[in-house]
């Protein structure tokens, strides 16, 4: 099992975890941070970022493996997924009902890998790992698609906070402040994540999406010409705000197909992230984000 990064403050987060976790009436506040950002049409652009991140350390990895439908049912698993996700924030008291539906169906959710090593979803590192890649997801997106204006990196790591407590998610995973997570997030992608065939099957399926259940094969060519562009899309979102440190493990550049290396970094917003922001941002508010957001 994966465990714990070690820590230079371990005396302080045991200090921490005997403390009472404050209460949550919910995972999120309407009028916060993500409550503006996780509906937008562009949140699903750097998401991608965060569930290549968590397909690459070895217990999730191991689980979805063994019981995830992302191969046979990528439709509906993604759909599935991204509903939950809007509950989250947007269920207000019912975000932790949903929560809890989350954590009883992962409970019995394990497997041994080909080494004897048990993993189990709900062990506390992993479980935490989710959510910390969601930190991540937001960071990238105000950066590449948003309004241009900086995003207030300690005030969204408190609301992922407040996330992360609804999931109950154990305090001793959690570092304290957003200063903190950047040394720990950099540290736990160098050290511990892997490339797996988990991550390398999640990256063929954004790129080639394969068709809802039940399409008829006549109708298949279709699909496939029509997902082919947004395909595209997501995958260059994915790879291009997935962390270098993580992309060189995996062994991908920003055009992975034809193997041509990565245009330098750029400061600020890709044009192509700007104009999606600017894109995003015409529409009225109930057609800026997916339909189980609006």
């Amino acid at each position: 099992m994966t465990s714990t990064l070690p820590d230079q403050r371990a005396g302080s987060r045991q200090a921490r975890s005997a403390e009472a976790t404050p209460d949550v009436r919910r995972c999120a506040e309407p009028g916060g941070i993500l409550w503006e950002s996780t509906g937008l049409v562009t949140f699903s652009l750097t998401t991608g970022s965060a569930f290549l991140l968590q397909t690459m350390e070895p217990s999730i990895g191991a689980v979805v493996d063994a019981h995830s439908t992302f191969r046979t049912d990528p439709i509906g698993r993604g759909l599935r997924s991204l509903a939950s996700v809007m509950m989250w924030v947007y269920g207000d008291e019912e975000s932790l009902v949903e929560v809890e539906r989350l954590r009883e169906m992962h409970a019995t959710l394990n497997v041994t890998d080909e080494n004897g090593v048990r993993h189990t979803a709900l062990s506390s590192g992993p479980w935490a790992w989710v959510l910390l890649t969601g930190v991540h997801a937001y960071t990238e997106g105000a950066k590449y698609f948003g309004d241009g204006t900086d995003l207030d990196v300690d005030g969204m790591y408190e609301e992922m906070k407040q996330l992360m407590r609804g999931f109950k998610v154990a305090e001793k995973e959690i570092p304290p402040t957003y200063a903190d997570f950047v040394p720990f997030f950099e540290q736990k992608i160098a050290e511990q994540l892997e490339n797996n065939q988990v991550s390398q099957d999640f990256l063929a399926g954004i790129r080639h999406p394969g068709p809802p259940l039940g399409t008829p094969a006549l109708l298949k060519p279709v699909w496939r010409l029509l997902t082919n562009p947004l395909g595209y899309v997501q995958y260059l979102a994915t790879v291009g705000t997935v962390p270098q440190v993580a992309r060189d493990k995996l062994g991908l550049t920003l055009d992975h197909e034809s193997g041509a290396p990565a245009p330098p970094a750029r400061e600020g917003r890709r044009p192509g992230g700007a104009a999606a922001a600017r894109a995003a941002a015409l529409p009225p508010d109930r057609l800026r984000g997916p339909p189980v957001g609006a």
